[in-house]
């Protein structure tokens, strides 16, 4: 599993524990989500605040 997070357009470096902790949340609340194939193979998220 590969994450990336970028902020402002900067990329911000992840180690391969915060790559997998975010990860793993992330999918664990994407299982959830009705109407979302099981077979996906990207997720993009944007946050605007």
């Amino acid at each position: 599993m590969q994450v990336k997070l970028i902020v402002d357009g900067k990329e911000i470096p992840l180690n391969r524990y915060v790559q997998s902790v975010f990860g793993s949340v992330i999918l664990a609340l994407i299982s959830t989500l009705k109407g979302v194939d099981e077979g996906w193979k990207v997720v993009r998220i944007e946050i605007k605040r």
